[in-house]
């Protein structure tokens, strides 16, 4: 069962996102949408047990936060090539994204904001939910 306090601050600390109700997330994205909104730019980091989870769930937190979509780096390797457990790092300074394997990690995203103007307005949340904009 979901517990029904998870807040960004809760958030901190974990390993992995903890399971979220509908409700949760509804929350949770409230409150990110809030907290994001003096960042003038992004990094995000995938927790996956594959590739295809980890760019799935970029992908819909893109769309759920109305970001220009990041391309796969060229210099990466080819998606279908990875098995298992991954991480993803998306950069919306350069536009691109990299999937490695790397086994041993928890599960969710993190979200780091940027502000060169005003750093003391940066920061990291998560690790959330996968699903958390599916």
């Amino acid at each position: 069962m979901a517990d029904s306090s998870v807040t960004l601050a809760s958030l901190r600390g974990l390993r992995s996102a903890p399971s979220a109700s509908p409700q949760d997330c509804s929350q949770l994205k409230q409150e990110l949408i809030a907290a994001i909104v003096s960042s003038e730019w992004f990094t995000v980091g995938v927790m996956a047990p594959s590739a295809e989870e980890a760019v799935a769930a970029l992908r819909s937190l893109e769309q759920g936060l109305g970001w220009e979509a990041l391309v796969l780096d060229p210099s990466g390797e080819d998606l279908s090539n990875i098995e298992g457990p991954v991480f993803l790092k998306g950069n919306q300074n350069n536009g691109r994204f990299l999937v490695r394997r790397e086994g041993g990690l928890g599960e969710g995203i993190l979200i780091t904001g940027h502000n060169p103007v005003d750093p003391s307005v940066e920061d990291t949340w998560g690790p959330l939910p996968l699903r958390l904009f599916a």
